[in-house]
């Protein structure tokens, strides 16, 4: 069986895509699982490192960009047109899963016109417009929240939950504490802002630190700065002589959330996908810029069941977030709560509900050949 997985350019796009991946290798594992993206997105540093073959295509998104970039992305589709039907060519998938990214579009949109089976995966609430496009023509569309069935026709879309790698539920928490020089009995708190990281939670939580300097012997850090600003937070942190470790990206995300008492994060799909399968507490920042305000949606939702605070980006400042990692600390029956709250939204098991309705599609594509 060869399945292609397109699409990248985030992790919130990318990381669902490997879990789908890991659900089809460990039903088969003859399997072969070939992802395709392009070389700037993260898909090139990630899925090397995952084990997977990765293919590039010449492709650049159209939305938010100047009248230049624009003209020169959409010469970009009739390469990424070449590229696609090459590749389908080679390989002569028995499926093609696009899971978000303009990456996805060419080669899903080829696939369906070959008669290949094809189907996608939406990760956010508000589809972006590569998947609301390719909804149209693919055979399934799996989406993660209720509010996004709308977007697609009706008969073809099934609620399935955001896939999670098997791995991020299965990180041990004393080597975690050694693999990023953690003591083993403070309260940690985890930081990141996406794979780039985020810059307004990166500040607000330097200045954080001036408010929390009671509780420096108590709790520490760890922090995903994003490479632009590593080297000054790291230097923050330093001065401020707070506990903890900074890094510019954190590969082993499944030891990071093992060690994690509270998560400071964006609000994106797949981050909460992971916080509430494993039920952890969490201060989200929805990034204020997401398509169709996704991301605030997300994290209001989880506000409203218990399961996390919300701060908005533009009221993202040090006292705020301070306040709510002091709240958390010093309230074990609150963090309790949060994390059953939590873990009611979770699914784990939306991976294995996906590839379901591919091995279905797969079933059908070879009965007609």
């Amino acid at each position: 069986m060869k399945v292609v997985i397109a699409g990248g350019g985030t992790g919130g796009h990318l990381f669902p895509g490997l879990a789908i991946a890991e659900e089809f290798k460990k039903r088969d594992g003859d399997s072969e699982v070939i992802f395709v993206g392009t070389e700037n997105g993260i898909e090139a540093k990630i899925i090397p490192r995952e084990g997977y073959p990765i293919k590039f295509i010449r492709s650049e998104g159209i939305v938010g960009k100047s009248l230049f970039k624009m003209i020169k992305a959409t010469a970009e589709l009739v390469l990424s047109a070449i590229d696609s039907s090459r590749i389908l060519k080679v390989l002569s998938p028995d499926i093609v899963i696009g899971v978000g990214g303009y990456s996805s579009g060419a080669i899903v949109l080829l696939a369906g016109l070959r008669s290949i089976p094809t189907m996608i995966h939406e990760q956010n609430s508000v589809p972006g417009l590569t998947n609301r496009i390719l909804g149209k023509v693919v055979k399934r569309v799996c989406v993660t929240y209720y509010e996004s069935v709308s977007s697609f026709p009706m008969g073809k879309t099934f609620l399935t939950g955001n896939p999670i790698r098997g791995k991020i539920l299965k990180g041990e928490k004393e080597a975690s504490y050694r693999l990023f020089s953690l003591l083993d009995d403070m309260f940690t708190v985890f930081i990141f802002g996406g794979s780039s990281g985020a810059r307004s939670i990166n500040r607000a939580m330097v200045d954080a630190l001036n408010y929390l300097t009671d509780l420096r012997d108590k709790i520490q850090f760890l922090h995903q700065t994003g490479e632009r600003d590593f080297e000054g937070i790291r230097e923050a942190y330093r001065k401020a002589g707070a506990k903890g470790t900074v890094a510019p990206f954190i590969y082993q995300m499944a030891e990071a959330y093992a060690v994690a008492d509270v998560v400071v994060s964006r609000a994106g799909a797949t981050t909460l996908a992971e916080i509430t399968a494993l039920g952890k507490p969490a201060i989200l920042v929805p990034y204020p810029y997401a398509a169709g305000r996704h991301q605030e949606f997300n994290a209001l939702k989880l506000r409203e069941m218990g399961a996390a605070f919300m701060i908005r980006d533009d009221e993202m400042r040090g006292e705020n977030l301070a306040k709510n990692i002091r709240e958390l600390y010093e309230n074990e029956a609150l963090r309790a709560e949060m994390q059953r709250s939590s873990q009611g939204l979770g699914r784990p098991d939306a991976g294995s509900k996906v590839v379901d309705i591919a091995m279905s599609l797969i079933k059908n594509g070879r009965r007609k050949t």
